[in-house]
């Protein structure tokens, strides 16, 4: 899997804080724009902004991924979330190549990997055969596993980015998703660590799992309220 950023806005935090600013300034945009403050000034309020729970001004930037070698099961989850804009390699008008996604968990048993590269095998022959047969590719691609490699271009707006890597960095996301917005999360932070640092899963800015079952990287929330009870109880007890 290769992700990447193909383009993104720029000067982003110029204009978030321009887009913070103008909400409770008599200035136009322009002139907030022209009296450029330094970058602390710009971080410190759209700290401020984001804790306050004001994020409509996150969506005035947007970032756009070049993401190849992911499986169709992976897409599919992918756009799922739609408050974002794709383009997908479509396999009307492509032909599949015989590029695959094996899971790490199948990849650990030799035998089940050369099983699992047969039914490919299979499933690409017959694909061959249908459209020898005069199928038409788009009812040929039926019979494709989810497991054949696609590429895609996404963009996303900086508040959705930060929905969807709240969900999909969870420890106990899908493995394949997991490691797609891992690595968008790195192509941002190379572009702006302080707002690469709000992609985060959920746990980390709600303090507690809010899911059944923690993955151990923060107590559920249940747990959660216990500790704090007993942290309370200990300061009494001092």
């Amino acid at each position: 899997m290769q992700v990447s950023l193909l383009n993104y806005t720029k000067n982003s935090l110029s204009v978030i804080y321009t887009a913070a600013r103008t909400c409770y300034s008599s200035q136009t945009p322009n002139e907030i724009l022209a009296n450029q403050v330094s970058r602390d000034k710009q971080v410190k309020l759209i700290k401020k902004v984001i804790n306050s729970g004001h994020h409509s001004v996150l969506e005035h930037i947007s970032f756009t991924f070049s993401v190849s070698g992911i499986s169709r099961a992976c897409s599919h989850q992918l756009v799922r979330h739609r408050l974002a804009s794709y383009s997908q390699q479509s396999q009307r008008y492509v032909n599949p190549e015989e590029n695959i996604v094996i899971p790490p968990s199948i990849r650990k048993d030799k035998r089940l990997v050369k099983k699992f590269q047969k039914f490919i095998q299979q499933s690409h022959s017959l694909y061959e055969n249908l459209m020898s047969k005069g199928i038409p590719k788009e009812d040929a691609r039926f019979v494709l596993p989810n497991a054949t490699s696609t590429n895609i271009v996404i963009t996303m707006n900086l508040r959705e980015l930060i929905n969807v890597c709240a969900e999909r960095l969870c420890l106990k996301a899908q493995w394949e998703i997991r490691e797609l917005f891992t690595k968008a999360k790195e192509s941002v932070k190379k572009t702006d660590n302080f707002l690469g640092s709000f992609l985060v899963p959920k746990c980390v800015n709600l303090g507690y799992c809010p899911e059944k079952e923690s993955c151990g990287l923060m107590p559920t929330k249940d747990k959660s309220k216990v500790k704090n009870q007993n942290d309370k109880s200990k300061i009494q007890r001092v």
